[in-house]
């Protein structure tokens, strides 16, 4: 296994090598990639020509130890359009560093992709949400950042990305439009939200005043995953879609029973799972139609 496990900064060469490495052993040269969260592997299944790597083979990367995560990278075409999917992400929680918890989305740049879409799952803290609906994410706020847990901390490479890179604009106006149009379409308009996601570093879930607090400050969900991989994404210049899909209801009332888990949250994403592939294919196709990934 070639993961770092204690280290907590990574060098351009660890970025070039990876990188070489994998140019070395496919002849897929990806322009979109997406990563996928839990149990939303399926993502990948609308591609052809598909070629797998399991990310424990691959120097430098990390592997996922969260359940849902299948861990490996599935090079493939979809709509004349090359991609990468990676099955998981990589979580502060497993004891990752956020250079490692972000590693792929550098390997993704020095690769040519110029559009990440990234998915996972979150609890919906909006009382109109319901479990089972996809949220396009607007915008974010990013809690261990605020804490200074940020992907950026420390010295920059301006091989990447300028020192203060702007985030007003994190997720691609453009994207988010298409989704919804592409939702029209495919007949599911009405389980699509659009909202702003809060990150935490979990691993636990929300305590009720918490969940209060992050609806006082305007989040419509929450979850442990996704804004370092956008942040380092929007530094890198890629363009960037973020879907997240509401498992669960956070709990804000002190009189509810019912106590979110794991398996409940994975259950949801195997539901929703064929319909978000769906959208994805379709999006990408759409993109390389309209020529909106690139520019």
């Amino acid at each position: 296994m070639h993961t770092k496990e204690n280290s907590c900064c990574c060098s351009f060469e660890d970025y070039k090598m990876t990188t070489e490495w994998l140019l070395n052993q496919t002849n897929h040269r990806p322009k979109v990639a997406v990563i996928c969260g839990s149990a939303l592997g399926l993502l990948a299944d609308g591609a052809t020509n598909k070629q797998t790597f399991r990310c424990q083979d691959i120097p430098n990367f990390p592997v996922s130890t969260v359940p849902g995560h299948e861990g490996c990278l599935v090079f493939g075409t979809i709509e004349d359009t090359s991609c990468v999917f990676m099955k998981g992400h990589f979580h502060l929680c497993e004891g990752y560093s956020l250079c490692q918890v972000t590693f792929p989305v550098r390997i993704f740049k020095l690769m040519g992709v110029e559009c990440l879409l990234v998915t996972n799952a979150s609890g919906g803290i909006c009382p109109d949400f319901k479990v089972g609906d996809i949220m396009i994410i607007k915008d974010h706020i990013n809690l261990p950042g605020f804490a200074g847990q940020h992907p950026l901390c420390g010295p920059n490479d301006e091989r990447f990305g300028i020192r203060f890179p702007c985030m007003s604009d994190a997720y691609s106006k453009d994207l988010r439009t298409l989704v919804l149009d592409v939702g029209s379409e495919l007949n599911c308009s009405r389980f699509i939200r659009t909202g702003v996601y809060c990150m935490v570093s979990g691993p636990n879930f929300e305590t009720i005043a918490e969940a209060r607090m992050l609806l006082t400050l305007g989040c419509d969900s929450v979850g442990m995953s996704m804004v370092p991989e956008v942040t380092v994404a929007k530094h890198c210049g890629l363009r960037v879609l973020g879907l997240t899909l509401i498992t669960n209801k956070v709990s804000l009332n002190y009189s509810r029973e019912e106590k979110v888990n794991h398996d409940e949250v994975l259950e949801i994403c195997k539901m929703r799972a064929e319909l978000l592939q769906k959208i994805v294919t379709t999006l990408i196709g759409r993109c390389q139609q309209q020529n909106i990934n690139t520019h």
